[in-house]
C-alpha cells in the first residue's frame, strides 16, 4: 500500500481531527496490532470486548505510525503527540469497515492479477504452495498464515504494491453470502477451488449447499478474461460451473486432478493439469509424475509436504503457474521446496526417541481422514498413536461426521487411538464397531487424560499423530511431549 493521507480519507470517509505534517508522505503499511507498528505505517484502532486499541495510539504514534484511524475522539495529549510527529489522526465511524473501504480503493492501483483462493480443506497448504511457486518467477504476496477472514482478506491486498505482480487472497467462508461480500472489493481475476467438503454442513446443510457457496468466488470473475481452476476429480465441479455459468459469461476453465485416476484417453481435449504414478516415501511425502495439456513429456514431481491429499493441491497449484507462465522445471523445484506450517503435519522429535506428527491446527472430516492415510504411510520404527479430538462446525452431522472418521481409523495402520472430548466419543465408537481393538482404544474427556495414556504406553520409536480442530488446544499435548 502507499496512500497518502487525503486518499486514506477520501477512501474511508474521515473525518481529518489532526492534519499530517506532510499531506504526501505516503503510507507504506498498515496495521491494528501496536506490537506490529513500524515507521510510516496506519495503525487502525480496533475496539475489543477485552482490549480496545484506543488504548494504544500513543505508543503507536512513538513507533513512527504516520496515519490513525480511530472511531472516537482522541485525548488532547494525543493530539499534541501527533503534532509533535508529523501523523495524521483521521476519525471514522468504524475502523473495522474503513478497513474494508481501504482495501476496496486501494485495489484500483493493484495492476498485477489477483486470485481468489477458497475451498473446503486445503486452503492454507494450497495458498502456500501457490505463494512459494509463482515466486519462483513473479513479484508476489499472499495471505498470511491464515488470516483468511473478515480482517485478513483487506490486509491481503492492503500488502501489495502496485509492482506486484500477483496476489494471492485465500477466503474461509462460514455461510452463504460470504466469498461474495469478499470478492465485492478483491474483485479477483482468477478463482481457485480446492475442493468441497463437509467443512461447514452445519451452517449450509448439504455438500451442494457449500458448493453454491464456493461458486461465488468463480461468479465473481470477469466475463471474458476470468479464469478458473477447479477439481475435476471433485463430483459438485460441473455443479459449480453451472452455478457460476462459466460457458455462458465465457469464463475460462481450467482443471486439475491429484487423485490419480484421471484418464487421459477419454478425457481427451479436457484442459485438466493431472498427476499419475502416485507413491509415498518412507517419510510420507508423495513423489508423482505431473501431465499438462499439448505437452508429451511428464513432470517429475516431489513434495516436501506429507500426505497423498497433497497432490491434489499441487496439482492446482501446478494448473495455474502453467496459466501463468511459469516454467514446468521451476514449478517442480518450488513444489519439492515448500515446507509445511507449524501445526499442519509437522513432524517433531519428542522426548524418549518419539516421532511427533503435529497436525492440531485444524480439523474437518476430510483433513482427518487424509491426516490419517499420511501417518499410516509413515515408516515407524515401533507403534503408531493417533490423537484425534472433536471436530467442529458439524452441527446435527456430527455424531455421524465423527463415528466415519472412527470407521475409517479402523481401516489404518494404527496401534492404539486415544479420542479426546465429548464428540470424539463418536470417533472411539465408529472405530469400535468397524473393528479396531477396544484393549487398544480409549476416550478420554481432557488433554490431561490423553498425556497420562500417552506417558503410560508410550516407548522409544513410537510415533504419535495429534489432529483435531484448533478450539480442542491438542498443540497442549504436543508441547507436553516435547517437554
Amino acid at each position: 500500500m502507499r496512500l497518502n493521507s487525503k486518499q486514506i480519507a477520501e477512501f474511508t470517509g474521515a473525518t481529518v481531527i489532526v492534519e499530517a505534517l506532510d499531506p504526501s508522505q505516503l503510507a507504506l503499511g498498515i496495521t491494528w496490532d501496536s506490537r506490529d507498528v513500524e515507521e510510516d505505517f496506519v495503525y487502525v484502532a480496533l475496539p475489543g470486548e477485552r482490549v480496545d486499541g484506543h488504548d494504544f495510539i500513543d505508543e503507536a504514534l512513538r513507533k513512527g505510525a504516520h496515519i490513525i484511524l480511530c472511531m472516537q475522539g482522541v485525548p488532547e495529549s494525543t493530539r499534541i503527540l501527533a503534532h509533535e510527529m508529523g501523523a495524521a489522526i483521521l476519525e471514522v465511524s468504524s475502523t473495522f469497515s474503513a478497513i474494508t473501504d481501504l482495501a476496496r480503493g486501494w485495489r484500483g492501483f493493484i495492476k498485477g492479477t489477483v486470485i481468489a483462493l477458497t475451498g473446503s480443506t486445503g486452503k492454507t497448504t494450497t495458498k502456500n504452495l501457490l505463494r512459494d511457486v509463482l515466486a519462483s518467477t513473479f513479484k508476489v504476496v499472499a495471505t498470511k498464515g491464515n488470516q483468511n477472514n473478515e480482517l485478513g482478506v483487506p490486509k491481503t491486498l492492503l500488502d501489495a504494491n502496485p509492482e506486484t505482480d500477483f496476489v494471492v487472497v485465500e477466503m474461509g467462508m462460514r455461510g452463504s453470502g460470504q466469498l461474495r461480500e469478499l470478492c465485492d472489493f478483491v474483485k479477483p481475476e482468477v478463482a481457485l477451488i480446492t475442493n468441497t467438503g463437509e467443512c461447514h454442513i452445519e451452517l449450509l446443510g448439504s455438500r451442494e449447499a457449500i458448493a453454491a457457496a464456493k461458486a461465488e468466488a468463480v461468479e465473481a470473475l470477469p466475463a471474458g478474461t476470468g479464469l478458473a481452476v477447479l477439481n475435476y476429480a471433485d463430483d459438485n465441479t460441473l455443479f459449480i460451473c453451472e452455478t457460476a455459468q462459466t460457458a455462458k459469461r465465457s469464463i475460462r476453465v481450467i482443471y486439475f486432478d491429484g487423485s490419480g485416476t484421471f484418464n487421459a484417453q477419454t478425457n481427451e481435449g479436457v484442459p485438466c493439469v493431472w498427476a499419475s504414478d502416485i507413491e509415498l516415501d518412507g517419510a510420507g511425502c508423495a513423489h508423482f509424475s505431473l501431465h499438462f495439456p499439448g505437452e508429451a513429456e511428464a513432470l517429475a514431481c516431489e513434495l516436501g509436504l506429507r500426505g497423498v491429499h497433497n497432490v491434489s493441491n499441487a496439482s492446482a497449484v501446478a494448473a495455474l503457474a502453467w496459466q501463468a507462465g511459469v516454467d514446468p522445471a521451476r514449478i517442480a523445484e518450488a513444489l519439492k521446496a515448500s515446507a509445511p506450517e507449524a501445526g499442519r503435519q509437522e513432524i517433531l522429535q519428542g522426548k524418549g526417541d518419539i516421532t511427533i506428527i503435529n497436525d492440531a491446527y485444524n480439523a474437518n472430516p476430510d483433513s482427518m481422514r487424509a491426516s490419517l492415510a499420511m501417518f499410516s504411510a509413515l515408516n515407524v520404527k515401533h507403534k503408531r498413536y493417533a490423537v484425534l479430538g472433536d471436530m467442529g462446525e458439524l452441527g446435527s452431522f456430527a455424531e455421524a461426521c465423527h463415528e466415519a472418521v472412527g470407521t475409517f481409523a479402523a481401516t489404518q495402520k494404527l496401534d492404539y487411538l486415544i479420542c479426546v472430548g465429548e464428540l470424539a466419543r463418536s470417533i472411539a465408537r465408529g472405530a469400535l464397531e468397524a473393528g479396531f481393538p477396544a484393549d487398544h482404544l480409549v476416550s478420554v474427556a481432557t488433554r490431561g487424560e490423553a498425556l497420562n495414556e500417552l506417558d503410560t504406553h508410550l516407548e522409544p520409536g513410537d510415533a504419535v499423530l495429534v489432529k483435531a480442530s484448533h478450539s480442542m488446544e491438542l498443540e497442549r499435548i504436543v508441547r507436553g511431549l516435547l517437554a
